[in-house]
């Protein structure tokens, strides 16, 4: 099957970000909006994401995009219309140093002035909250009850099926090999689109597109890794997405067991998508200092995903011309997905966006902009 011929708005990436920007696009009017995915909706890092949906930032733009896309993720059965599995058992920012503490007391102090119900707790208070850890070395914790966690899947679905019902194109298994912006083309394994205007949302592959495009995006791919225990019959209630923030290790609820990860400082970048067990050693010693009990769980499979990666690990989001971006999320791709194909809609439309991501565009890391401040990625 060829593509169309031409297309008002060409989405590049069928991950969250980009099947929300078709949905959003498509849902305001926007007529001959196409999609093109070269593999499946949500195949590249959307569907081996954690799932975890938080407001808890350290800066007003990524607390506003996920405090936004929260309130979206509840309303998620009206619009666009589907079941996307949310728990919001809370988030636990387990904290075991005095200078995260100090840290995090200002962020959530920010987090409360925009409307995010967070608060500092005590270790015991964590420990209430989240009975597998230990609190040895802790010395308090950051909780946000509102956060959670849904099915990555279920969101891509959700869009997909909103922006077709809205008139947008989603196509799969079409590989995009050419961009030229000066001409209003994209050419593809399966023919060439005049294009209005393109946006890339592919996530850890936008670099090479944003060559084609002739915009520099300097994402870097980046692998992580999840995995699985048994069924743990023992586990009774909510269990929150908890994180012990010094060595990054987090489990939350997932079926009958639960879903497990941790970075790895020792990962070389690149596209490594298999699952490798060079980072159990590691990972086996966090479980050991937070969370002993899980030693004593069985594992199920597990699988590896990419992080796209900017220098300050926040996120590219703007235009060029008429060229569109959305990526380098650093791990927040999946969680700000609803805001973000808001913020996308809105720049398209020349007027002025659901959240101000001025701050993120590529334009900081010309020669002697430097970046902005680290958010936290976890």
């Amino acid at each position: 099957m060829n593509v169309p011929g031409s297309a008002a708005v060409v989405v590049i990436g069928g991950g969250a970000i980009g099947v929300s920007t078709a949905f959003h696009l498509a849902e305001a009017g926007v007529r001959d909006v196409v999609l093109l995915e070269r593999d499946d909706l949500g195949g590249g890092s959307t569907c081996r994401a954690a799932g975890g949906v938080r407001a808890q930032f350290s800066d007003r733009i990524n607390i506003e995009l996920g405090a936004r896309s929260l309130r979206a993720f509840a309303d998620f059965t009206r619009r666009p219309g589907q079941e996307i599995d949310l728990h919001r058992s809370g988030y636990l920012f387990l904290l075991s140093t005095a200078e995260d503490v100090a840290s995090f007391e200002r962020d959530v102090a920010l987090q409360n002035s925009l409307g995010v119900r967070s608060r500092m707790i005590s270790a015991a208070e964590a420990k209430a909250l989240s009975p597998l850890i230990e609190t040895d070395g802790l010395l308090g914790a950051a909780w946000s009850p509102d956060d959670g966690h849904c099915t990555p899947e279920s969101v891509v679905l959700g869009y997909s099926r909103g922006a077709r019902r809205h008139g947008a194109t989603l196509l799969t298994g079409v590989a995009v090999t050419g961009i030229d912006m000066a001409g209003g083309t994209v050419t593809t394994d399966r023919g060439t689109i005049a294009a209005g205007a393109v946006v890339c949302a592919a996530g850890a592959w936008s670099g090479a597109l944003g060559e084609l495009a002739g915009t520099s995006l300097p994402v870097t791919p980046l692998r992580r890794q999840i995995i699985f225990t048994e069924p743990m019959p023992e586990l009774t209630g909510a269990v929150p997405f908890t994180i012990d923030f010094a060595s990054t290790f987090y489990f939350h609820r997932e079926g009958p067991g639960l879903l497990m990860g941790m970075s790895d400082p020792d990962q070389e970048p690149g596209f490594h998508l298999d699952y490798s067990e060079e980072w159990l050693p590691r990972f086996g010693a966090a479980i050991g200092v937070r969370a002993p009990r899980l030693l004593d769980v069985g594992l199920r499979n597990g699988w590896a995903g990419l992080y796209e990666v900017t220098p300050d690990h926040n996120a590219l989001i703007g235009r060029a011309a008429n060229f569109f971006y959305a990526t380098g999320f650093s791990g927040h791709g999946f969680l700000q997905a609803p805001a973000v194909g808001e913020v996308i809609r809105d720049l398209y439309l020349d007027r002025a966006p659901v959240v101000d991501v001025g701050p993120l565009t590529a334009e900081r890391f010309v020669a002697g902009a430097g970046g902005r401040p680290e958010s936290h990625i976890v």
